[in-house]
């Protein structure tokens, strides 16, 4: 039998899952990826992977004990605090839980690590895409070359070129921005942040604002200042312009507690602004021949239900399995994938909108705490 042209466009964690669950059965694919390298760009911080999905599809990839090997321990624990800095939960790692931490960048890069030389397509990047029937579809690449896929996958993240293929669907502005800061080396140069932020994840809310942070495996703590703010915001208000982006910041935090206004003051490097975008919930889209969608391309959500990546990972590996399971027949496996990908991430998205709802209500922290228990309650 001919072995079907796979082209997965986009080598972040769904598509280099999907990547490695192929290789695992013996099945090429090809990841287009337009970074020029590994290591071309920072990948972000720290990512819980749930033992429901996210640890699933890495135990598809037969990476399972080497995933276990770069967790990052104590990273579990967790801590909700009012604009006083008062802590209102504090729960510690036990080391038992089902959401362990791990560096983005590492996993990203072990993933990578488990493909043979040749599979990623380095400074791959997609600038246009044709169907040419058949459920074939040629792809136009930065450097002018062409490529033919006979089932293509995007993988391509919240702005996707591959998306315009199946729907019309675009992000939209959730009506959050994110202002990311980092405070390095942080129990030797920030020792109160280091205290406030504590050895995991932090919580610090209140109406329409708040703090999240994390502490990273490399001993620095990296912040996500929360703003309810109109989508034009930072640009309105002179974010960028000559000034200290941090005095802006931190005048929207009058009367909170200097410890977290700290957080701002303190940090060091840039601040980068990154407003939350959402493709609808429930999104589905008729089934286009030789073509198919995982990960933020076909769901973008907020973070508040902490399931991006793991849908990801869930997906590619979800989509690998498919592929196995009907060889020679691309569109027998495109339709099983999709059949249950679309009831899989309407729920996640209708929770993670009902999470960033509840952060940033009127009675935040209250509104958290109560969803932690009523989380707690059902044995989640």
């Amino acid at each position: 039998m001919e072995q079907l042209r796979i082209g997965i466009v986009g080598g972040g964690l769904g598509g280099l899952t999907l990547a490695r669950v192929l290789h695992v059965h013996g099945i090429e694919a090809t990841v287009y990826e337009r970074d020029a390298s590994a290591g071309a760009r920072t990948q972000g911080g720290m990512l819980d992977i749930h033992d429901y999905n996210g640890q699933v599809a890495l135990r598809k990839t037969g990476l399972f004990e080497e995933f276990r090997r770069i967790i990052h321990p104590g990273g579990e624990a967790m801590r909700i605090l009012d604009r006083h800095a008062a802590v209102r939960v504090e729960e510690a790692d036990d080391g038992h839980g089902g959401r362990p931490e791990v560096d983005r960048g590492q996993l990203r890069s072990m993933l990578i690590g488990s493909l043979p030389e040749g599979t990623i397509r380095w400074g791959g990047a997609v600038t246009s895409v044709a169907a040419i029937g058949d459920g074939r579809h040629e792809l136009t690449l930065g450097d002018g070359g062409t490529e033919t896929t006979d089932l293509l996958v995007g993988a391509d993240g919240a702005w996707s070129r591959i998306r315009p293929l199946v729907t019309d669907a675009r992000p939209a502005y959730a009506g959050v921005t994110f202002f990311e800061v980092d405070l390095l080396d942080a129990d030797s140069r920030h020792p109160g942040a280091a205290e406030v932020v504590g050895a995991g994840m932090l919580f610090a809310l209140g109406p329409g604002k708040g703090f999240l942070a994390h502490r990273e495996t490399d001993g620095s703590l990296h912040v996500y200042v929360a703003l309810r703010v109109p989508e034009d915001w930072a640009a309105t208000a002179g974010f960028g312009g000559s000034g200290d982006p941090r005095t802006l910041l931190v005048s929207q935090f009058d009367g909170w507690s200097p410890r977290l206004r700290a957080l701002i003051t303190d940090a060091d490097g840039p601040v980068v602004p990154r407003a939350i975008n959402v493709l609808p919930a429930g999104l589905r889209w008729d089934r286009v021949p030789g073509v198919t969608l995982l990960g933020d391309a076909a769901h973008l959500m907020s973070p508040f239900a902490g399931e991006g990546a793991n849908l990801a990972m869930f997906d590619g590996a979800a989509l690998g399995k498919a592929i196995v399971a009907h060889p020679g027949d691309p569109e027998g496996a495109l339709a099983a994938y999709e059949a249950e990908l679309f009831p899989r991430s309407a729920d996640a998205a209708r929770e993670a909108a009902a999470n960033l709802e509840i952060c940033f209500r009127d009675d935040a922290p209250q509104s958290l705490i109560d969803q932690f228990a009523a989380y707690a309650a059902a044995g989640q």
